[in-house]
């Protein structure tokens, strides 16, 4: 591939802080890169230069070898909040509106639409829209699927993989990094380091650059051993040496600091202290309606200890609403256990006195390091922290309340790689309820057994599994119908015979089928209430008959089993 982009000897620094010294790379045209960096270090920075939107501190050149069209997606999208969609994206260029008007209908947005009216996603989406629509030779996006629904991360992910445009991307999201990128590209102490091929490809090629680094100091340290046995000599010896042979030392010395240690985010000494109850938050009936729009209708579910769930859904179905209702809603059809300590991470962030320093927001040194703040950066203040630190601190000050409940609201929107892989092995070992609101599909299939798949106009399906075997089940239940479709059509009668009514493509519930789902959905209701009651009983102590706790035992058994059976139903009735 011929080169695309030359970049040379390029810099950024903030005060005392450098971001990256002259460093630069080429850049082939159709390259499909995503940089990797951890919050903090320049990744935004190296964007905007690329972008024209700022400068390098040290001149250096940024030449295209072409004329071509560049599109840059920023994190923070500026958009006028009175104006409509229509006039956000449509530029006066004819075939740009029509490309635009195609993604907008693709992606569920109306043009008359007003900004202001528009949801965080769905701002996005319009974000998204303008890139799109320009047909640029070269994108250059900063977090694209931060605050977008599965659906749509999905859409773009498939248009950027049929796409033959170059791309230089910044994202935390693993599934869309191997499915779009062909290259990485990682920012490490001011340096750049390139690596053909997917995410996993590259954590292997860089434990083994950190590991010949390591080396080479350990080498680097033998050497200097032996040069601190001569600069320690008699000082009448040391003042004849050779000034060349000192200044050596000092170099050797320098590198030999310089070992490479993998910071870690450890949360050992956030342990599950406080013990949960059996009962945790039950939901009977449950109902909400905003403004008229029914965003939960008669949702029945008791959430149990030590359950993990995964809540998916379209931007704007209601997601964050829910999870307000669980924490803080005083309607009687949500019930909390008594002992139930919940940290509730909330997508809009905490809000910080830019003042105070890190240290004072977080007044533990020990747990600060662990979590990616060295010593030198305690002293900075709120208002010096870069987007990613800002939700690093917030998510520590979550996990120091040590809950039994962890509710989080889009916890991997800003967050690094890095950052990420450590949160999800800490969350592994969370011995409590974990429900979380995640576009990150990774996170997902990691993490939780079952998922709240929110419909739309309140309606609310369990699917049990991860994300990627709920799009598997959907994929196979589309193509069932495309089959049963083609069958109907295919034994339609020709147009010279009589036509008899056509049937549906995709068969309604019957009166029957109807009446059996409102019954499954009444006896799991009654079923899990009973399974909670056993549990209780079990776990009291009260009961010591042998006998009686055998026979409770027994039926605790059969209800777990009688409730994957009708779950199962259920789901097969729902669906059609």
């Amino acid at each position: 591939m011929p080169s695309f982009l030359q970049v040379e000897n390029i810099s950024k620094s903030y005060g005392p802080k450098v971001l990256f010294d002259r460093v630069g790379f080429n850049i082939n045209e159709g390259d499909k890169i995503a940089l990797i960096a951890p919050n903090g270090t320049g990744k935004t920075s190296l964007l905007r230069i690329l972008a024209g939107k700022d400068k390098s501190d040290s001149g250096g050149s940024i030449k295209f070898l072409k004329d071509i069209r560049i599109a840059f997606l920023e994190q923070d999208y500026a958009y006028d909040p009175s104006a409509t969609v229509a006039a956000q994206v449509f530029t006066g260029d004819f075939e740009q509106e029509l490309r635009a008007k195609r993604i907008l209908d693709e992606l569920g947005l109306h043009p008359e639409q007003r900004m202001f009216e528009l949801s965080g996603g769905e701002v996005k989406r319009v974000a998204l829209t303008a890139m799109l629509a320009a047909d640029a030779e070269f994108l250059i996006m900063d977090e694209p699927t931060n605050h977008l629904d599965l659906d749509a991360i999905e859409y773009l992910e498939n248009t950027l993989k049929r796409s033959r445009c170059t791309l230089f991307m910044v994202t935390h999201d693993r599934y869309f990094l191997d499915r779009v990128c062909n290259t990485v590209m990682e920012l490490d102490r001011g340096a750049l380091y390139i690596y053909k091929g997917d995410y996993e490809n590259f954590l292997s090629k860089r434990d083994e650059r950190i590991a010949n680094y390591n080396a080479e100091t350990d080498k680097v340290r033998n050497v200097l051993r032996r040069e601190l046995e001569w600069m320690h000599a008699t000082p009448c010896a040391r003042s004849g040496k050779a000034k060349y042979r000192k200044q050596a030392f000092w170099d050797l010395k320098e590198r030999a600091d310089q070992a490479y240690t993998v910071k870690e985010v450890s949360m050992d000494e956030l342990s599950f202290r406080t013990r949960l109850g059996t009962k945790v938050i039950n939901c009977k009936d449950l109902c909400y309606d905003w403004e008229g729009q029914p965003m939960i209708s008669h949702f029945t579910y008791n959430f149990q200890r030590g359950e993990r769930v995964g809540i998916v859904g379209a931007n704007g179905v209601g997601k964050s609403t829910f999870l307000n209702l669980l924490v803080s809603s005083d309607l009687p059809s949500i019930q909390r256990g008594e002992s139930l300590r919940i940290g509730y991470y909330r997508q809009e962030g905490m809000q910080f006195n830019e003042d105070d320093t890190v240290l004072e927001t977080v007044p533990d040194t020990h747990l600060l390091g662990k979590f990616l703040f060295p010593h030198d950066m305690l002293s900075n203040r709120i208002s010096r922290l870069s987007g990613g630190e800002r939700r690093r601190l917030y998510l520590l000050t979550i996990l120091m309340q040590e809950p039994n409940m962890l509710i989080l609201d889009e916890p991997t929107n800003d967050l690094d790689i890095v950052t990420l892989n450590i949160l999800e092995e800490y969350l592994l070992d969370f011995k409590g309820t974990l429900v979380i609101v995640t576009h990150d599909r990774h996170f997902l299939d990691r993490l939780v057994d079952h998922l709240l798949v929110f419909c739309g106009e309140g309606r609310i399906k369990d699917f049990i599994g991860g994300y990627t075997e709920y799009r598997s089940f959907l994929k196979d239940q589309e193509a069932e119908r495309r089959r049963a479709a083609a069958a109907v059509q295919k034994a339609a009668p020709r147009p010279s015979e009589p036509q008899p009514q056509a049937a549906p493509a995709v068969r309604k519930l019957s009166y029957k089928e109807k009446r059996e789902l409102e019954h499954i959905e009444a006896e799991l209701a009654a079923l899990n209430e009973e399974r909670a009651a056993l549990e209780t009983s079990m776990n009291s102590g009260e009961v010591t008959d042998y006998q009686k706790i055998t026979e409770m035992s027994a039926r605790y058994e059969q209800v777990k089993r009688e409730i994957d059976a009708r779950e199962e139903r259920w789901l097969e009735l729902s669906c059609l």
